[in-house]
Formats: structure tokens, sequence, C-alpha cells
């Protein structure tokens, strides 16, 4: 059986690893009720619902601007 002569470096290896390790694009469904992207299984940005029942207040975006 043949035997390598010499140790792979470190940084060969990392690299050779490193390659397979790209992020898969974000999966989006659309929400039932506003018909928003979503992440599924998570409560929808927007109007903040999930599965049908209302979990948080929806955000509005004026409100996080009010100087008053």
């Amino acid at each position: 059986m043949a035997n390598p002569k010499w140790k792979t470096p470190r940084s060969k290896t990392r690299s050779r690893r490193a390659a397979n390790w790209q992020l898969g694009p974000v999966t989006a469904v659309e929400c039932p009720q506003c018909h928003q992207p979503k992440r599924p299984h998570f409560i929808c940005e927007a109007c903040g619902t999930y599965a049908g029942r209302q979990i948080v207040e929806a955000k509005d975006e004026h409100a996080a601007h009010a100087h008053g």
C-alpha cells in the first residue's frame, strides 16, 4: 500500500473542506394572511401571525420614526 511522503499542510486541508461550505438560498413561502414572503415555520414579519393566530403586534414603520 502506498504511503504519502509528506504530511498534507493544514491550509490545504482547510481550503478543501471550505470549498463545500457555501450557503444555500433562503426558502420563502407566502404568508396566508398578508401574502408577503416569509420563512417557513417563522412568524410573519409583516403582520405578526403564525398558523392563523396573531402572535405579535405588526411592526408599524412610521411609529419607529416618530420624534415627539
